[in-house]
């Protein structure tokens, strides 16, 4: 039986869910900051784009910038990667916050800044990765995240070598939220081909 669909109409589809996938999972995240720094935080419309490494570079700014990279593997019912990267000022503004700081404090990433951090990571990323299981019912069961400051084009390296493994595009959020100041994150997924097709069928789109 052939699909109702085009291979153009069945990518504009799946790219309508995952912006729907981003909005709720900026939001859950957005959320769960809120709740754990005990603030009030107001968030932006998350901008979700599907690009390709060389696209996906230039989206995030500068190559030569400091940023903070949150890497993790995803298993279960889908395999592939994701990443979520702050810049350098932000992840300084939400260390100061979860620790009960003055915001000005110097942070120097040390082992309990770099932890707390991770706990961050750990609550965005999964607010995403919460978001994708529910609206496709399938299960996406992350790795134990991996922290990096370098440059950007450095901490992209890790998501470029998994590129070629898993497919042409990316789907990248970048989201913002805050209080007095705003805080610059995005989010990166790759899945591998294989559940490419799975998030398809799972959302009752079939090639």
């Amino acid at each position: 039986m052939s699909s109702p669909y085009s291979l153009e109409d069945v990518n504009n589809i799946y790219f309508d869910v995952l912006k729907e996938i981003g909005n709720i999972g900026a939001g859950n995240a957005t959320t769960a900051i809120a709740s754990m720094l005990q603030v009030k935080l107001d968030m932006n419309v998350p901008k979700v784009q599907l690009l390709t490494f060389p696209e996906l570079g230039s989206a995030i700014g500068d190559e030569e910038d400091q940023v903070v990279g949150i890497f993790l593997e995803v298993g279960s019912d889908i395999s592939g990667s994701m990443m979520f990267i702050l810049t350098l000022e932000s992840a300084k503004f939400l260390v100061n916050k979860l620790m009960y700081r003055d915001e000005n404090t110097p942070v120097l990433f040390d082992e309990m800044e770099l932890s707390a951090l991770k706990e961050i990571g750990n609550i965005i990323t999964g607010s995403y990765l919460n978001a994708l299981a529910s609206m496709t019912g399938l299960t996406i069961t992350p790795s134990i995240p991996y922290i990096s400051i370098d440059m950007a084009a450095a901490i992209l390296s890790v998501p470029a070598i998994e590129f070629g493994q898993y497919g042409d595009h990316a789907l990248l959020i970048q989201t913002e939220f805050g209080d007095n100041v705003m805080i610059d994150g995005y989010f990166i997924l790759l899945p591998e081909l294989e559940s490419y097709s799975k998030i398809l069928g799972a959302l009752g789109i079939q090639m």
